[in-house]
């Protein structure tokens, strides 16, 4: 049986599916965005406010900043959780664990609050 990894109570295997949906997602995204600066060479102000204004474009960036957040709430968990924890033994260790966790969950929503705003101009 696979072990919880990100505390939020699912399995193991729950947290690698996530991190490989969002890893699938963030690449579309930059596959996505390559391509469009690549097929306009005179790009423009003008043109990115066209694109971003674009309801499916805002949704697929919004939709790429969860996957980004997720993907790296997950993966700092594991690192932290193997580094931290099972590197240094004890409470101290714990407890410096969660503050990091915490710092890093404050980080992430700071990013996803501001990333809404500027998508969809709240």
């Amino acid at each position: 049986m696979v072990t919880a990894v990100t505390s939020f109570g699912r399995s193991g295997l729950y947290d690698w599916l996530i991190q490989r949906v969002s890893a699938v997602v963030m690449t579309a995204y930059t596959v996505f965005l390559v391509v469009f600066i690549l097929r306009q060479p005179e790009l423009t102000y003008a043109d990115w406010q066209q694109l971003y204004s674009q309801l499916w474009m805002r949704v697929f960036s919004l939709l790429t900043l969860v996957s980004l957040i997720a993907h790296a709430w997950i993966g700092l968990w594991a690192v932290l959780t193997d580094y931290l924890t099972a590197r240094m033994m004890g409470a101290k260790a714990t407890g410096l664990r969660i503050v990091a966790q915490m710092v890093l969950g404050v980080i992430a929503v700071t990013y996803g609050v501001w990333g809404i705003e500027i998508l969809w101009g709240l």
